[in-house]
């Protein structure tokens, strides 16, 4: 009994001490010509991107969702409204 609850403490404070992953934030992708067309956006270089899929096959392209860091994304101004 003392096992199982140092074990549940244990658990509970790792559970208690993480914290949220930031989400992967590259600006280049690879976009693979396999069969299902895997994609990555995890390069930082176009050069590092290329390099990757150079004799697998595929292209490399701008990740459009990227956004650097500290920048805040672009606000719509709201159309008026059309009678």
């Amino acid at each position: 009994m003392r096992i199982f609850v140092a074990v549940a403490l244990a658990a509970l404070s790792l559970v208690l001490m993480a914290q949220e992953a930031p989400a992967q934030n590259y600006p280049w992708c690879a976009q693979y010509s396999t069969r299902g067309g895997a994609r990555n956006c995890g390069f930082v270089t176009w050069e590092q991107c290329m390099a990757t899929v150079s004799g697998i096959g595929g292209f490399c392209e701008r990740n459009w969702m990227y956004r650097p860091a500290g920048q805040k994304p672009a606000r719509r101004k709201p159309k008026p409204y059309q009678y």
